[in-house]
This record gives structure tokens, sequence and C-alpha cells, in this order.
């Protein structure tokens, strides 16, 4: 008989209702504030998290399709934290700019269920339903801005080739499941232990299009196409939203997908992988030399980090997975500090192009010092935490024989360097286009000011988030 133990699913069956009671509020009560959703919705992004925080240390499985352990919680904390972020962030914005406030947050809870769930999953089909519901959330809130073309337009082309991806990503779980008669982590490595490793075209086969589909989910090289229209086009919250709690889930189900189940054939992955983490690094950071509009730079920046994420899936070792962590916690935190630092300066403005930065340190210090230290600590810079983290990740790369791949990763931090020091030309360098200060609301100067506070701290004394992704990252092996 299955062991279901339905306890272990509560923050998720919390925040589904949650999700519907925000819902609620706005159309049983449509003359409230439309604030008033995004703070519920954040509070109960806050309690899914305190509610978390109860299965540390927790090694139990929901059946065979979902285990609830330090690598789950690790994911629950970060996705849920990153949702409350986005739901303050996005109060300001949606109240001027967007309709259906309700819907709108209710959207953002439902697909971190979905984040949560690919990264507990330790099934296929679970894993597949769960990644589903990220996206096709995603594919709403990137055209929810409906009066706009450029989100229709982004939203459009996401929704299309993601189906195109879902479909590549179907056919190697099916290949993957011809093969080894399981669907189960577990049972699949099994399975490639024995006589089902012997067949080495079709694994090949299975293995290709599932890191093709999970490829396209993270926005690598070449299947990144989607990424600077959905960026460019989506309501700038929900392109911060993109940017960090996409990534960490699709990062989070690839790692523990990968370690769990095809460790037994990582020969066969491995060189893939690396190849990929190698293109997408010079690929993103090169592109985004060239552009003007900040959404795509940031677009073509983020692909550049999904290439130094991908040394810890090519190194396969319990070091390169804690650093993977590592890193994706601190380039979450720094993410959202240059997003909402940008929201708080386009809700003012309407402005996204880089050129529309000039004189942000007269008009807005604070703001301004927030995007320059977070364009720093994704450069990797030194006193900033994406100076350790990358630091850890590269080392970690170098240490599992991918010396070569290390150097890249290197070289390419000194180019993203270069772009991001155009961003701060413009903010210090320059005259405002105009004058007067840009007015920032009390909450969202708190919120900025904590995330300045976080990457500080975490370039200072990382050893807390350290200890964390160590904790979560060796138990997947």
């Amino acid at each position: 008989m299955v062991d279901l133990d339905y306890s272990l699913l509560i923050p998720e069956y919390f925040l589904i209702a949650w999700a519907f009671l925000v819902m609620a509020v706005e159309l049983f009560f449509p003359r409230l504030r439309k604030d008033v959703p995004a703070y519920l919705a954040a509070l109960g992004a806050v309690i899914g998290i305190i509610l978390s925080l109860f299965w540390i240390n927790e090694d139990a499985g929901f059946g065979d399709l979902i285990h609830v352990d330090n690598y789950t919680t690790f994911f629950r904390v970060l996705l849920l934290g990153i949702a409350a972020f986005i739901c303050i962030a996005s109060a300001q914005f949606v109240r001027r700019r967007l309709t259906s406030a309700g819907e709108y947050y209710g959207l953002i809870l439902l697909g971190t269920v979905g984040a949560i769930g690919m990264a507990g999953a330790t099934e296929m089909l679970t894993a597949w339903i769960s990644l589903e519901l990220l996206s096709f959330t995603l594919y709403i809130l990137v055209s929810y801005a409906k009066r706009d073309l450029r989100s229709n337009e982004g939203g459009l082309k996401y929704m299309l080739l993601g189906a195109f991806s879902t479909a590549l990503f179907l056919y190697g779980l099916s290949l993957i499941y011809g093969i080894t008669g399981q669907t189960t982590y577990a049972g699949i490595a099994d399975a490639l232990r024995g006589e089902a490793a012997e067949l080495d075209y079709a694994l090949l086969a299975g293995l290709i299009f599932v890191i093709a589909g999970l490829g396209f989910k993270v926005s690598a090289v070449p299947f990144h196409a989607w990424a600077p229209d959905a960026y460019q086009g989506a309501p700038l919250p929900i392109t911060a939203y993109i940017s960090t709690a996409s990534k960490a889930a699709g990062f989070a189900l690839f790692l523990r997908f990968f370690v769990q189940a095809f460790m037994p054939v990582v020969d066969d992955w491995r060189w893939m992988i690396a190849a990929i983490s190698a293109a997408t690094m010079i690929f993103g950071n090169l592109v985004a030399l060239q552009q003007r509009n900040l959404k795509r730079l940031l677009a073509y920046s983020s692909i550049g980090q999904v290439g130094f994420l991908l040394i810890g899936i090519a190194a396969a070792t319990p070091d390169a997975s804690v650093t993977l962590l590592f890193h994706l916690a601190g380039y979450m935190v720094t993410n959202l500090a240059v997003f909402t630092a940008f929201i708080a300066y386009f809700n003012v403005t309407g402005n996204d192009e880089i050129e529309g930065m000039r004189g942000l340190a007269e008009r807005q210090p604070l703001l301004a010092l927030v995007i320059t230290v977070g364009l720093f600590s994704l450069a990797g810079m030194p006193i900033f935490a994406g100076f350790f983290t990358k630091m850890f990740l590269f080392q970690a790369g170098w240490n599992a024989g991918l010396e070569w791949l290390a150097i890249v990763a290197v070289a390419s931090s000194l180019v993203s360097l270069y772009y991001y020091l155009l961003v701060m030309k413009q903010m210090y360098m320059y005259e405002p286009l105009r004058k007067g200060r840009v007015y920032v609301p009390a909450l969202m100067t708190a919120v900025v000011t904590l995330l300045f506070a976080v990457v500080i701290a975490l370039g200072i004394y990382p050893t807390p988030l350290l200890d964390a992704a160590n904790n979560a990252g060796r138990l997947i092996f």
C-alpha cells in the first residue's frame, strides 16, 4: 500500500487556499484598494515560510511522488521569500497600470506552489505537472498587461515556445520510461545501473530531449529565444519573478532530477551540460553588451547567469551541488534588490531604457546605490554576495575536472562587469533628464533597504547561507 502522508504538504495546501482567498477578497470587496491583495498575498507567503520551517531536518516521502527533506525546505523558504517580495514590490505598479489585482497575486502564489513541487518531486510526471503549473501561470502573467502590445507579444511567444519545449521534455521522459520502465528517480537510477544502461542511443536521445526541455525553462542557450521578449513585454514585477522564482525552480528540478536519476550515466550527459554552460555564458554576456533597454539587458544578464549555474549541474559532485544552491540563493537576493529598486524608479518615470537612468544618483541616491551594489554583486565583486557565491561555484567546477569551464566563467564575469558599469555610468556621470526627486513610498524604501543589507551581509558573512546550502545540497546525493 502506498504511504501518502498528507501532512507533509500542509504549506502547499495552505498556499493554494490562500491564493483563492486573495482572489475572493477583490471579488467580494471590489472597492478595496488594490494594495490590499498585494499585502494579503505577501502575508500568505510569509506564513508559508513559517509553516515550512517545521519540516527542517525532516526526511519523509509522499509516496514515491514528492520527498520533503532539507532540499525541499530550502527551496520552499527561498521561493516563498521571493513571492513575498514580488507581491510587495508589485503593489504600486499594479495599482497604477493593471486591473484584476486579486487574480494577479493569486496566480503568483499558485505559480509558487508549482515551483515548490518542482523542487520536491521525485517522480517524472509529478515534476512535469508542477512544471506546467508554474509555466501556465507565467504565460498568463507575462501577458497580463493586456492593453500593452509588447506584453501580448511576449506572452504569445513565451506560450508557443513553451508548448514546444514541453513536447520535447515529455518525449524525452517517454524515452526514459521506455528504457527503464520506471517513472521515479530512484527507479530510473536502479534501472540504469543494470541492463538499461546498454541502450546507449535511445538513452542519449532521451537525455537530449529532457535537457532541451529544461534548458528552455531556465533560458539556457540555444533555448533562450523567448527570454528577451518575455522580459521586456511582461509587467516589470513579473519580469523580476521570472528572473528569480522561475530560475530557482528550474534549477531545483534540474539538480535533483539529474543527480538522483541519471548519475549512473553521468558521462553520457556531463559533456552536454558543460557545452551548454559555456555557450550560455559567452552568448548571454556578449549580446548584453549591445542592449539599450534595461529589461533586455537584465534578460541577457540572466541568461549569462544561467551559464554559471549550469557549472554546478555539469560538475555533479556534492560540493558542486552545495555551491550551486549557495550561488542560486545569493543570485536571487541580488536580482531581487536590483529589480525592486528599478520597479520603484519605473513606477514614477515609466522609463525602462538604460538612458532613462541618467542622473538617478542625484534624483534618488538610495535607488542608485542599491542598483549599483546589486550589479557589482552580479559581476562577482568582493564584499558583495556574488563574490563568495561565484568563487565557490567556480572552484567546485575546477575541482570536478572542468578547469576550462571555470576559466570561461571568470572571463564571462569580466565581460558582464563592463555592461553593468555602463548602467552605473548613466546614473552617476550624467545630468538627469528631469529635475526633481523620485518619490519612493516608505514600504518600498524599507524593502529596498532590507535587500541591500542582505546583499552586503552575504558578502561579509556568508556562513549561515552556506550552512543551509550544505545541509540541503549534500542530501540529494
